[in-house]
């Protein structure tokens, strides 16, 4: 009996065969939103995350051969550091796009592919799609069909290898040099979730810009001759045994790979913060419009948590008062407070003299968790519980279903339109109601685009 090829092989095989033909419009249309999305990200984090200006200023600073271009900021430096730069403002916000069962390919896939199609030059607009989709698809195949037990932070462990396989796909890689890529880009498969967990570092929202760099490094290598590893996923000693514990789903993982794209599904965020918040976000704003109530009557706001919300809520104390953005896009106690004072949420409201809000952070202090298993994180983001009690007796509560940005309600390009005008004009150099535009209308028509080039340069 002839031996299976290792699954890089097959990934390999279909990031390199995949044509814009082979997609359905609906894996195309979450690619141009994703396009779209992640460019605005970028724009409002170069204006609003000082955390990003370490990288920002190593990179301009350390310059280079004038690859690529680093957004919001201008200039061009080698396609790595671009990406390195694009990558860190990509996800900086925690605003970038999700899947339905959390985790984000996109802030690594666009950062990369448009590094990569920049330095090639000539790519089309199809071409384009037909990567980022070939990465998004990647992404959640590997991200729902491991053993994952909140240990690895997967949209770095998994992202890598999505981030690259989309940019072997700009450059046009063979089945086998693309495996070769995903091999080199396997040294760089790494960051466990205490990143995620822990506070005071700003890391979180830094690590796609370490993997959009190590996959743009990782193509070219694999361009250039450098060789991979044969068995990279299932090996003796290979990423499922070695991560995983060796449980993953390899059926699952290849099931129509290549006809059936579940891309297509792809969330946008309507609120600046991690997408476990959302349901609690959404309760809060929801719960205030609906109740009228004065905020200086509350005696105590519960929130009903289940395994991955207690540690938006731990140390209880900490998160109460977060002391960096990062922190506070991760505090549950502040989102929730955050979101009953101000009836909504913007990207103006997470900002250094934000943090020092009073009145939030005297509500924070009231947000206690409530630990209950019903709101685990299983195979889909779980609702959240918001319940209010005031000095005077009453208990409110609300459930936040049905929240804006997920499968039940989808964000339509309208509502994408007012996110990226929010986001570019935010941006260090906030974009004109024109400009904005032309950017709108260049990527809802990108199948049309001759050079993506064109695109880059209006972004930039």
């Amino acid at each position: 009996m002839s031996q299976v090829a290792d699954l890089s092989h097959e990934l390999a095989r279909f990031a390199a065969t995949t044509k814009f033909s082979d997609l359905p419009q609906a894996a195309v249309e979450a690619a141009k939103k994703s396009i779209l999305d992640t460019l605005g990200v970028m724009l409002a984090a170069s204006g609003v995350e000082p955390a990003v200006r370490p990288i920002i200023d190593l990179v301009l600073e350390s310059g280079g051969k004038e690859e690529t271009t680093v957004l919001g900021f201008g200039g061009r430096v080698p396609a790595g550091a671009a990406a390195f730069a694009n990558g860190a403002l990509a996800h900086a916000l925690d605003f970038d796009s999700q899947t339905p069962w959390g985790a984000h390919p996109d802030s690594s896939v666009v950062p990369t592919v448009l590094a990569l199609a920049e330095l090639r030059g000539g790519v089309t607009g199809k071409e384009l799609i037909t990567a980022v989709a070939v990465g998004q698809e990647i992404f959640i195949r590997l991200r729902c069909n491991v053993g994952w037990h909140m240990d690895w932070n997967l949209s770095t462990v998994v992202g890598c290898f999505s981030a690259t396989s989309a940019g072997a796909s700009i450059m046009q890689l063979s089945a086998e040099e693309t495996a070769n890529a995903l091999g080199i880009a396997s040294l760089q498969s790494s960051g466990t979730m205490e990143q995620i967990f822990g506070v005071g570092s700003d890391l979180r929202g830094m690590y796609a810009g370490f993997t959009s760099q190590a996959s743009v490094n990782a193509v070219r290598l694999a361009q250039r001759g450098m060789t991979g590893i044969r068995n990279l996923f299932e090996g003796e000693a290979g990423l499922f045994k070695v991560y995983f514990k060796g449980e993953f789903e390899r059926e699952k993982i290849v099931k129509n790979l290549g006809s059936e794209f579940l891309s297509g599904g792809m969330l946008y965020k309507y609120w600046p913060a991690v997408g476990n918040a959302h349901t609690y976000i959404h309760a809060a704003i929801e719960l205030m419009k609906e109740n009228q109530f004065d905020l200086s009557e509350v005696k105590e706001v519960r929130v009903y948590v289940g395994d991955f919300q207690q540690r938006m809520c731990s140390p209880l104390e900490l998160r109460q008062v977060p002391k960096t953005l990062v922190d506070a896009k991760f505090s549950l106690p502040f989102l929730v407070a955050l979101a009953l004072s101000k009836g909504q949420m913007r990207i103006s409201d997470f900002t250094s003299v934000a943090l020092e809000d009073k009145a939030v952070l005297d509500l924070a202090r009231k947000v206690v968790p409530v630990p209950d298993s019903s709101f685990n994180w299983t195979s889909k983001l779980p609702d959240g519980k918001v319940e209010v009690l005031t000095n005077d007796g009453q208990t409110i509560s609300r459930l936040g279903n049905s929240v804006p940005g997920t499968s039940e309600r989808p964000m339509t390009w309208d509502e994408l339109k007012q996110k990226f005008s929010e986001c570019a004009g935010a941006a260090i150099k906030p974009c004109s109601k024109s400009r904005i535009d032309e950017i709108f209308t260049t990527i809802k028509g990108l199948d049309d685009l001759a050079d993506v080039s064109s695109l880059v340069r209006l972004a930039g």
